[in-house]
């Protein structure tokens, strides 16, 4: 790989770590890129899946200091996203690329659409379904479990859809939402990855370095999520969510 070409993915892998912390869908951009550079489609899933391991890793440590992780509360969460994440990695290479950026980018807009009409969910302290607290958990365990299969085969959006149905029906706001999927990412992107490197399609020259990159983004942007109010937090979010799925989609067409 030309050095020059390395240069503009350890910046594009940088930048899109540090805002990444708070919409994810790093990899709606990144492997499209390394796709541009002529890298192999798989081997650009697998290597930018090693590196989101060290992101989500660099984006919780903050996180962790300041408490905000419900441990208790996501740790069901976690058990099934390891499960479903380990079969959406095994599912590579069955689903189009094409397929995957017109299914995220439909899904992005309608949980972006979803949480404006909601109203203010994720500002206050409590914005769980009144009267259906066990449906919605419900929901919630499902939605992780169908995500994390996605978010095993390609990750592209996942963490930013997972973060609004956090924030729309298991009574989270925003910071706790952004924590929590990365904590719960730390698990998806690691079990993913393992898969990926059992199957050989690591490019760990390139990883190493796009992880390094990851982390140090992943947690200067984490570092100063934690001091931003959550209705700060929501306009990043939903911003960003409706620029990369307009983009997706357009793409796509």
């Amino acid at each position: 790989m030309p050095f020059s070409t390395l240069i503009i993915l350890i910046i594009l892998f940088f930048f899109t770590s540090v805002i990444g912390v708070v919409t994810g869908s790093n990899s709606l951009i990144t492997v499209p890129a390394m796709f541009q550079f002529g890298i192999d489609e798989k081997v650009a899933v697998a290597t930018n899946m090693f590196g989101l391991t060290f992101m989500a890793i660099g984006g919780t440590i903050p996180f962790l200091r300041q408490g905000t992780i419900q441990y208790r509360k996501i740790s069901p969460l976690v058990i099934l996203t390891v499960i479903s994440s380990a079969i959406g990695a095994a599912l590579v290479g069955v689903i189009t690329n094409q397929s995957i950026k017109l299914i995220v980018s439909i899904a992005m807009i309608a949980v972006a659409v979803f949480t404006l009409i909601k109203g203010d969910p994720g500002v206050s302290e409590s914005t769980a379904i009144k009267g259906g607290f066990v449906s919605s958990n419900a929901l919630v365990y499902f939605l992780t479990f169908l995500l994390g299969i996605y978010g095993g085969l390609y990750s592209g959006g996942y963490v930013t859809i997972l973060t609004a149905v956090y924030v729309a029906f298991f009574g989270m706001n925003f910071t706790e939402a952004v924590a929590s999927t990365k904590f719960i990412n730390v698990f998806s992107s690691l079990i993913a990855t393992v898969i990926f490197m059992w199957q050989g399609l690591v490019d760990y020259r390139l990883g190493v370095i796009l992880a390094i990159t990851m982390f140090t983004g992943a947690y200067v942007g984490a570092y100063y999520v934690t001091k931003l109010d959550d209705l700060w937090i929501k306009r990043i979010f939903l911003t960003t969510v409706f620029l990369l799925a307009i983009k997706t989609l357009l793409d796509f067409i």
